[in-house]
């Protein structure tokens, strides 16, 4: 798609979010409603009969509702996308958008419910009582580490799919894009130093899977908001941040970018600058994820790289 400069791109995306209908999804009948025999089937009283039939068997739920294909899309807006905690109604535009994927790429219908509830034992509280409505929760820019815990607790409570798209989601798609950046400029997963900026949700996640795809603890170089994870380092750990923490001097992201074979960013517009990405290594790959501004942008890559293998998570980069 032809580039925008950044104006451009947030006038194009108001107009296209206040046309027509306002937003991006609305509820559609699935059957007809053209006579009185069909309301007479859609409600009362025929719907009494699809009641009775679910509390004779509740399993049937999936055969006369639209639970076993409605999936709800939650969250309390703590952190949203690279934005922080703007609360529950300005993520509601994200959550919608996430809904127009599901049925876009999907075809799965989706609520999405923003809430006001940021203690993690109400949300808890909240969202398991919507158990009869869904087949599945699909949980989103919750923060860390108040995520790990929701998502844990409604395991346990739940006896439906629950799935945090900001850790599990942005996992799966980065281990695959890193194996396959990897095999393209010919480096071992097990050989190569790798630099993450970010410590949330999604990063931690992140390097979680790729351990376990044979990337070593010991390659591995974090560093978030208050610098470099380091042994011994007080300031915003948890025991999650603390399995990726170095025996080191370092105390900032551009004191460990040089050499770096992979970059993954998943913190903040422009932390990565052109300077640290000169220092990296030959043939590096630079993930630059942050959302709605990447760590670096593409083209400031080039202008000092040209060997370097680059993904954004835009949209409108030919990632």
């Amino acid at each position: 798609m032809p580039k925008s400069t950044p104006s451009d791109l947030r006038k194009a995306a108001l107009e296209y979010h206040e046309q027509g209908s306002p937003g991006k999804i609305s509820v559609t009948p699935t059957k007809q409603l053209v006579t009185q025999r069909d309301l007479a089937l859609a409600y009362s009283p025929g719907v009494a009969a699809v009641c009775e039939e679910i509390v004779a068997d509740p399993a049937s739920a999936f055969r006369y509702t639209s639970r076993g294909n409605l999936v709800g899309v939650v969250t309390n807006g703590t952190a949203v996308l690279g934005l922080g905690d703007i609360g529950a109604l300005a993520a509601k535009p994200v959550m919608e958008g996430k809904a127009v994927l599901f049925k876009k790429f999907a075809g799965i219908d989706v609520f999405d419910l923003e809430l006001n509830e940021p203690d993690p034992d109400r949300l808890v509280d909240t969202i398991a009582a919507l158990e009869p409505t869904f087949g599945g929760i699909n949980l989103e820019d919750i923060k860390a580490p108040d995520c790990f815990y929701v998502e844990r607790r409604l395991r346990e409570r739940m006896k439906i799919p629950v799935f945090h798209d900001d850790q599990h989601g942005t996992a799966i798609v980065v281990g695959a894009a890193i194996a396959n950046g990897l095999e393209v400029v010919g480096k071992d997963i097990g050989k190569v130093k790798f630099v993450c900026s970010g410590a949330g949700a999604a990063a931690l996640a992140c390097l979680d899977l790729l351990v376990r795809m044979g990337l070593p603890v010991a390659n591995i170089w974090v560093a978030d908001i208050a610098g470099v994870v380091y042994r011994g380092r007080k300031e915003l750990m948890d025991p999650a941040k603390e399995c990726f923490a170095q025996e080191t001097p370092h105390r900032s992201l551009d004191d460990i970018i040089a050499d770096a074979d992979v970059f993954l960013g998943l913190s903040a517009g422009g932390v990565l600058k052109k300077e640290m990405v000169a220092k990296m290594a030959p043939r590096p790959l630079i993930f630059a994820l942050a959302n709605p501004t990447p760590e670096i942008m593409p083209e400031e890559v080039k202008e000092v790289r040209d060997d370097a293998v680059i993904a954004t998570g835009r949209s409108d980069y030919p990632n």
